[in-house]
Formats: structure tokens, sequence, C-alpha cells
């Protein structure tokens, strides 16, 4: 490799710090700020290079999206959260949280979650849920619902033909719908930040 010349893993780290900051991906102008570079054309092989080590991906418009392997984490191993054991700090393997947490992309959002009616059910206020649409609900599932105009997350409770929408807090009612039910999404992922 020559003096100065970058590598996929140095462009990936600063595309990273990017997104970090602005939280989204940069336009192909602003990525030849990032790697100064004043030619498209430069911009364009390195869009390749990023797009065959699948960080980023290029829609028709040219636009990036986030790839496969745009953020990467250490896998170290298990904990105990039982009895405390010996924990011993190493590398087994790499981890994609977006591969992990996400299976259908294009049907996936995440939402701020507003409010404690899902509290028992280890959602609080301030939590972000990644929810997947168009997947048929299961009775237990936690739902986000349109229930007579208004939306909310909830377990979703089928018996019989009686379909209800029940909280995790005892100050919340089951809502049973009146008139339309339609059930938006289905809650995969949690998320909480302690920091």
């Amino acid at each position: 490799m020559k003096k100065g010349q970058r590598t996929v893993k140095e462009v990936a780290n600063r595309l990273e710090a990017f997104y970090l900051r602005n939280r989204r991906l940069p336009s192909f102008a602003e990525l030849g700020e990032i790697l100064n570079l004043r030619s498209k054309n430069a911009v364009s092989q390195w869009v390749g290079k990023l797009e065959e080590a699948e960080i980023v991906r290029q829609d028709r418009t040219g636009k990036l999206s986030l790839g496969e392997n745009f953020s990467t984490l250490k896998l170290l191993g298990s904990i105990e959260a039982g009895f405390p054991t010996g924990a011993e700090e190493e590398a087994l393997d790499t981890l994609s949280l977006d591969s992990y947490l996400i299976k259908n992309r294009e049907a996936t959002y995440v939402l701020t979650v507003k409010g404690d009616s899902m509290i028992d059910a280890g959602i609080h206020e301030g939590d972000m849920v990644i929810v997947e649409r168009g997947v048929e609900a299961r009775s237990g599932d936690i739902v986000i619902a349109e229930v007579d105009g208004a939306f909310t997350l909830k377990y979703f409770r089928k018996r019989g033909r009686e379909v209800s929408l029940e909280a995790a807090n005892k100050k919340y009612k089951t809502i049973f719908p009146k008139n339309d039910l339609t059930i938006s999404a289905v809650v995969r992922v949690v998320i909480r930040k302690y920091v």
C-alpha cells in the first residue's frame, strides 16, 4: 500500500464517525469532503468499494443507506447473570447489531416510547422499540396498534373471536376495540441507554 493510501476500514471508520455525529450517511459531496477528494469519479470508486464490503448500499437515486457490515462490535463471550464466575475477555467474533436485531430492514422502523403502560413488561418511557410491519401478530405479542383512530403500544390478546389490547401496568384497563383495530407492527426489540 502506498503512503497516504486509505484502506476500506479507515474510510468505514470516518463514515461511522460522520453517521454518529449527524444520524445519517453523507451525500456524495460530503463523502468527497470527508475523504478530501475533488473528483466525483474518485468518490464513486470509494462508494463501490464500500458497497463491495457491504458497509453501504446505494439505491436507484444514488442515496446511500447502511449495509450489513456498517458497524460491528466485538463479541467477547457470555457473562453469568446468576452466581459470579471468572470471566475472560477474549474476542470470539464480531457482531453487527443491525444484522442481529433486524430481519427485514425495509419493514423495520424505530419508535420512542411515551408513557408507562408497558412498564411491567420492562418497557419504560424514553426507551426505543424496533418494530416490524407486515407480519401477523400472535396472541401475546407486543404490538403497535391503531384502535378506534388512536395508536398505542400494548400486548395483543386473542381469545376465540374476541381481541383486546392489554397494558403491562395495573393502572390501565384492557382495551376492547369498539369499531376498528389495525395491527401496524410487532415489537421485535427494546433499546434502553443507561448513560
